[in-house]
């Protein structure tokens, strides 16, 4: 039968269509087919994970790392610091604490709270009993006697930005009136810097943070306990390896982090409240040698061997005492290879014996830049502090103060012991910026020179004895003994000055005590006073430095030991 050939093509194009609508209709259903299916893969994980963070915690695997837990001091509530807070950046049996402290819950009226951030020279070392927060305590106290001051002092060995940012996320609850920021000497060999043995040296932000938080979890603590082996702090000599020269690559994620770091810390300070100062980091030029260096990328054979036969040549003339020859010979050899820091500091200082003290100024410094073990902060990083006006934040330019205060306009031993830690004189001058800024704030005016108490006068007050002198200048002699201090250049130089410094007091025993009682009927509530006390006390009289001792307890349930090991309380 014969058939229209318009039907047969409506037939034909039927089925088509059908076919077509199928066709449109079938990718909302692969899209869901597989969102489902990555939503299974996804979710379920998560959710068992979280499931297990919530059983480890309900029977308590494993351990708290916010900055402060509760605790009672003298019966009364308190926040005190977690003595796990720091375990997330360190490997077992590295973990780093501040001198533990303990804040009041409540808050009185007419209570100023001040916080310190920042790395071992913030905290004081090598005995925060002499701080620049001490020093800072007891100037606020005699210029404003009517207001309760609190000072604690958060800075921790080897910590960096990195550890301080989430310091100052804890002090909301703390309720701060002031957050001072003293850091950066750490980015390269702290937690997560290109120069660590700390931690991993991952320098994407993003992932050190995820790091950070996966390590703070319970689940975290058992894997990372799992798999690393305990560890033994050895100081910087651990890091001998670790060089890094300012031409790395990594280098500009470390300032990058820092950067971020440092606007994340000031904007946590202002959340809670906080009137927040940054200062620059001061460091040692004039009487630190680069503890590391290292020759330039592409150097030949031959440019060495004529390098090294140049600088031969001016360490020769150096001794000598001709030191504009050594420093013309230096200049030639710095035109083959410029980046060697031991170069730059004998340039800086033979132009100081020549008395240019602005060129040895501009070398000394570039030495520290080039130093390949990084353990100062170099001039970006105090460029990045010194932005901080521009984050919000006030500034002190402590490193441009010290110079100052410094007899050749560069920062020398005056005022740092070795590299970056600060003697008295040095925690007093950056007390007294400090004090100038509060002290400003809180009455309305500029704060005149004879309204600071003065250096002898903070001493008193805090029992700055001969002994304590001769006590901690040993430990820094001792300090030096060792590498990488023993690769300096001028390390004999350093050894001798500290010797010399190192001797025994004349003041006696029981001149030294009488110190100490007049610190403590003035301060009698200061459980730092009590604590080296007893500490001396302990060497006389067992009991009464025992005594002592245990009214240095930071918190009802803390273990007081004595110097022998002996729990007392």
């Amino acid at each position: 039968m014969y058939e229209s050939p318009v039907q047969s093509r409506e037939d034909v194009q039927q089925p088509q269509a059908a076919a077509a609508d199928t066709s449109s209709a079938q990718p909302p259903r692969t899209w869901r087919f597989w969102a489902l299916r990555v939503a299974i893969a996804v979710v379920i994980p998560v959710l068992l994970l979280i499931v297990v963070e919530i059983g480890l915690r309900l029977f308590n695997v494993g351990y708290s790392t916010a900055l402060t837990q509760p605790c009672t001091v003298h019966g009364r509530p308190a926040n005190c610091y977690n003595l796990f807070f720091p375990a997330p950046f360190f490997p077992p049996g590295m973990i780093k604490t501040p001198e533990v402290y303990a804040v009041p819950l409540d808050k009185p009226k007419g209570t100023y709270r001040v916080f310190i951030l920042g790395e071992s020279a913030a905290m004081g070392d090598p005995d925060p009993a002499y701080s620049f927060s001490r020093y800072l305590e007891v100037m606020l106290a005699q210029r404003f006697p009517s207001m309760n001051f609190e000072v604690f002092n958060t800075g921790s060995v080897a910590i960096n930005s990195h550890v301080s940012l989430l310091i100052a996320k804890g002090l909301a609850k703390l309720r701060p009136d002031l957050v001072f920021i003293y850091s950066g000497n750490n980015e390269v060999v702290g937690p997560y810097g290109p120069g660590t043995v700390l931690s991993s040296s991952g320098m994407s932000l993003p992932v050190v943070r995820g790091s950070i938080f996966l390590r703070s979890t319970r689940l975290g603590q058992l894997l990372t306990q799992a798999g690393a082996q305990r560890q033994q702090w050895n100081g910087m000599e651990m890091f001998l390896d670790k060089q890094v020269p300012a031409s790395s690559p990594l280098m500009k994620y470390a300032y990058a982090n820092f950067d971020s770091n440092l606007r994340d810390t000031i904007a946590a300070g202002k959340d809670a409240g906080a009137h927040v100062i940054v200062s620059t980091v001061a460091a040692n030029l004039k009487d630190c040698a680069p503890f590391a260096s290292q020759h330039r990328d592409g150097l030949s054979q031959s440019d060495l061997s004529k390098w090294s036969g140049l600088v031969e040549e001016g360490i020769r003339l150096e001794s000598a005492g001709d030191y504009q020859q050594a420093l013309a010979v230096y200049r030639e050899a710095s035109s083959i290879d410029d980046q060697y820091a031991e170069l730059e500091f004998r340039i800086a200082r033979c132009s100081e014996k020549l008395g240019d003290t602005q060129q040895a100024a501009q070398h000394y410094s570039r030495a520290r830049d080039l130093d390949t073990l990084r353990f100062r902060a170099d001039s970006r990083i105090n460029e990045i502090n010194r932005s901080a006006g521009a984050m919000g934040a006030d500034v002190v330019d402590a490193a441009a103060v010290f110079a100052q205060n410094s007899p050749s306009g560069v920062t020398g031993s005056e005022l740092v012991y070795e590299h970056v830690h600060m003697t008295p004189s040095g925690n007093y001058l950056l007390a007294r910026e400090m004090f100038r800024k509060i002290a400003t704030q809180i009455s309305g005016q500029p704060v005149q020179d004879n309204e600071i108490p003065s250096e002898a006068e903070c001493e008193r007050l805090l029992a700055f004895t001969a002994y304590d002198r001769y006590r901690i200048t040993n430990e820094m002699l001792q300090r030096l003994q060792r590498p990488p201090f023993t690769n300096q250049i001028n390390h004999a130089e350093q050894e001798l000055r500290l010797s010399l410094a190192a001797q025994q007091p004349v003041e006696s025993p029981d001149a030294t005590a009488a110190e100490y009682r007049a610190a403590i009927a003035l301060r009698p509530n200061d459980r730092v006073l009590h604590y080296n006390y007893g500490l001396f006390l302990y060497n006389f009289d067992r009991e009464a430095g025992a005594q002592e001792l245990m009214m240095s307890q930071p918190w009802d349930g803390f273990p007081v030991f004595g110097p022998d090991g002996m729990r007392l309380k």
